[in-house]
């Protein structure tokens, strides 16, 4: 893999712990505080592979934490690249896990912070800001957004995640066939071949959490641990489907007191 700029030596993971500040944290009650991997007021997550898997149910905090970490990185919490503002949130009513961020403390060595925040969720502002900034500079726009929905996803991480740096994808298979999650796994394999990319990731793919040298941690209503992706929901759900996928069907639907 070769990068335009080598801006260390040294290997990933780059960033190598977070931890929450107490005394930074007004009020344990209100969120994103009040999450379960915070209820004993003594969160710290250490990076010790190039890539971090991060599963769990939704509203347990998975994007929470990733904003979090982007802002640290010192990345927009709708995604991109540093430096980008590819949405206003002057107006926004929504609450941002970016907030988070005040209350954490990172330690990185080296401070690589050079990479991209990708968020799916967001993927079609981040494409259009991408395009005008190309544009106003005279320059041929990148244009992910003519390509189907997947097919854009993957021209995007191709494209975007060839450098050294820090890259944080929050569930990046929300577009993608169980094909192009392969070749989403095989671009991983090569960042982390390389040495030199740091990928954090929250995913509810059981192929992506399958990830060769990963190191996969489980969000749950105790908290944030360490697992193997054979231990998860997400996996077991699908072994039972694939293994009597009419049992799993009648079950699965069957409404309560039938």
């Amino acid at each position: 893999m070769a990068y335009r700029k080598q801006l260390t030596r040294l290997k990933a993971p780059y960033l190598k712990r977070i931890l929450i500040e107490p005394a930074r944290v007004a009020d344990w009650e209100k969120y994103p505080w009040n999450l379960p991997i915070f209820r004993s007021h003594d969160f710290e997550l250490e990076f010790t592979t190039p890539i971090t898997i991060i599963v769990g149910e939704n509203g347990t905090g998975k994007s929470t934490l990733l904003e979090a970490i982007g802002a640290l990185a010192g990345y927009d919490e709708a995604g991109g690249g540093k430096g980008y503002m590819p949405i206003d949130h002057s107006r926004a009513i929504d609450k941002s896990g970016a907030a988070l961020a005040g209350t954490l403390r990172g330690h990185w060595l080296p401070k690589v912070t050079a990479g991209w925040f990708f968020r799916a969720e967001s993927f079609y502002s981040v494409a259009r800001y991408l395009d005008r900034a190309a544009l106003d500079a005279g320059e041929a726009p990148p244009d992910f957004l003519s390509w189907s929905h997947g097919e854009g996803f993957i021209r995007f991480f191709e494209e975007r995640c060839r450098r050294q740096g820090i890259y944080i994808l929050d569930e990046p298979e929300s577009a993608l066939s169980p094909t192009r999650q392969i070749e989403l796994l095989r671009m991983l394999r090569r960042m982390d071949q390389s040495g030199t990319a740091q990928v954090i990731m929250a995913t509810h793919s059981p192929l992506l959490m399958a990830c060769p040298g990963a190191r996969l941690f489980r969000i749950s209503r105790f908290g944030l641990d360490p697992t193997d992706f054979h231990d998860t929901d997400h996996f077991r759900m699908m072994r039972d489907f694939c293994t009597d996928p009419q049992a799993f069907m009648e079950e699965a639907l069957r409404e309560d007191g039938e």
